[in-house]
Formats: C-alpha cells, sequence, structure tokens
C-alpha cells in the first residue's frame, strides 16, 4: 500500500443491486431487511462493498451471484450516488445496478437464506437511504430501453405466448397497449420465432408458443417496437 493520497479523506465504495423480475403479470423487487447499522431492520436493496482486488462491475457481479446464484444475467449500470448525507455512518459512495431475471430461475432456498422477498413494484415500501431513487432510475432506465432493446426476454422463460410477452411490456411501461398493434409488430421481428409448440397450461384454448432467437438478433440488431 502506498502512502499517495495520504492527505486526502476516504471514501467507502459499494454496489447496490436492483433485481426485477416478473411474476403473477407484475413487475416485482428483491428486496429484505437490512441486517447492519446504520439502518438496521429497515426495507433496503441487497448490496455490499467493492473489495480492493475488484472493480465496481466485478464487484456488482459478486453480489449478484451471491443473491441469485445465477450467472450470465442481464445487468446494467444505472447511476452513481454518492450525496454527502446520503449514509449516516460513514461517507459512502454507491454505484447502483440493475438486473433482470426469470423469477423462476431463481432458487426460492436463497429467498430464506438472504432473508429477502420479491415486492411488487406498485406496492415498494419507503427504503433505507436513497435506494427508492436508486429503482426510480433503473425504471425510468428500462422504460427507455424496452422498446429497443430485447430486455424483456431477461424476464421470461425460454418458451412465451405473445400475451406473456406484451403483459411484461405493459408491466415495465406502466400502461396498457393495444393488442392488434402489439402483434402485429411484433409478428415483423425476425428473431421472435414461433414454435410449434403450443401452452395448454396458461392458456385454456391453447396459445403458440414463441422463442427469442439470440443468434439472429446479434446478426440484424436493429429493434424497434414502439
Amino acid at each position: 500500500m502506498t502512502t499517495y493520497y495520504g492527505d486526502h479523506n476516504k471514501a467507502f465504495v459499494a454496489v447496490d443491486c436492483i433485481v426485477f423480475g416478473f411474476d403473477n403479470n407484475k413487475l416485482k423487487l428483491l428486496m429484505g431487511r437490512r441486517k447492519m447499522d446504520p439502518g438496521r431492520g429497515e426495507w433496503s436493496l441487497y448490496g455490499g462493498f467493492v473489495n480492493p482486488d475488484e472493480s465496481v462491475d466485478e464487484a456488482a457481479h459478486r453480489v449478484l451471484f451471491e443473491l441469485t446464484g445465477l450467472k450470465h444475467i442481464y445487468m446494467k449500470q444505472v447511476a452513481t450516488f454518492g450525496a454527502v448525507d446520503r449514509d449516516p455512518g460513514e461517507r459512502v459512495i454507491s454505484i447502483a445496478y440493475c438486473a433482470l431475471i426469470n423469477v423462476k430461475d431463481y432458487d426460492n432456498k436463497l429467498l430464506k437464506e438472504h432473508g429477502v422477498e420479491w415486492v411488487e413494484l406498485g406496492k415498494m415500501p419507503k427504503l433505507y437511504s436513497d435506494h427508492n431513487e436508486m429503482v426510480k432510475k433503473a425504471v425510468t432506465m428500462l422504460r427507455r430501453r424496452i422498446s429497443s432493446e430485447p430486455l424483456s426476454f431477461n424476464l421470461l422463460p425460454d418458451l412465451f405466448t405473445l400475451t406473456q410477452l406484451q403483459l411484461v411490456y405493459e408491466a415495465v411501461l406502466g400502461e396498457e397497449i393495444d393488442k392488434r398493434n402489439f402483434r402485429k409488430r411484433i409478428k415483423q421481428i425476425d428473431f421472435i420465432e414461433k414454435t410449434e409448440l403450443i401452452d395448454k397450461v396458461t392458456s385454456k384454448r391453447g396459445a403458440a408458443l414463441y422463442r427469442f432467437n439470440k443468434r439472429m438478433y446479434m446478426e440484424e440488431p436493429s429493434f424497434k417496437l414502439k
């Protein structure tokens, strides 16, 4: 360890993970009660401090893996939060990350292990420090990107119906979408493939199942839903 910058004040660097899932036609957020002071017992996002030997992205991946047990999931940096008084304990600068997962891929044993639960976005309580603002910024980012990036497929199983896909869009955007126009646009997108399989679980009449062809998207990533 060098003595450079020894005459300057030091700050802690942390990452906070905003993990969204889609369940029962609702956009949900993974959160739990804070297990440390300050703010013990308050609702909070899941996060951690950046270790000396890792970048902020590496720290976020580590924390997300600890929380979800999943690798190669969608993750984007949302913003940096560095208000002087954001943490009453020490000067802590936090980088917020947004992650999207399929709830069915999440091992429910981890809910109990980490003391977290899925909470509907519309029923989100007051969170510790500026975590509500982190979530607000993450939702704004998703709404800005969902019509030009294939984000919704991260929230769905590999096979899905067009109704499920539309419900994801509506949950993220917070508004209803015209069914006819939505389906017309979706059927014009080459990388959303119709399969020969039929969904007889969520659809009484039996609805066609679709899938996201990532290889085709990478070859021709142009995408605009609205």
